[in-house]
């Protein structure tokens, strides 16, 4: 009888971890949707929920944009501290981190044109 109370604790066990990793699997958003990384991507992040771990997919024309990680500051005065990591191949992965995270193309222009969002992951 013990040995039938073991294997229903463990299959219990188990169950529960598969769960938890059905739950907490990281999601990856496509930036922009179909328009992808443009001008008016700064409304993009509204109604979505992101958790820690989910990934965003970059896509930009090459060498017409950026994507550089920058602080709030940054990102309300559409400038970038130098050595900020930029992102530039055009099919770029960003892996979120828990708290806000903000994203400016740094071309001249670009970021006060509207090209910049602010992500909350939870």
């Amino acid at each position: 009888m013990a040995g039938r109370s073991y294997i229903a604790a463990l299959a219990l066990v188990c169950l529960c971890l598969f769960y938890h990793l059905e739950i907490s699997a990281a999601a990856e958003f496509p930036v922009g949707d179909s328009d992808g990384w443009s001008f008016d991507v700064g409304n993009w992040p509204n109604g979505k929920t992101f958790k820690a771990g989910d990934v965003l997919g970059i896509q930009i024309r090459q060498g017409a944009h950026n994507v550089v990680v920058v602080d709030a500051d940054g990102y309300n005065s559409c400038t970038a501290k130098s050595g900020s990591k930029t992102y530039t191949s055009g099919n770029d992965k960003i892996t979120l981190a828990k708290g806000t995270s903000y994203f400016i193309c740094s071309y001249p222009g670009h970021c006060d044109a509207g090209m910049k969002i602010k992500v909350v992951a939870n």
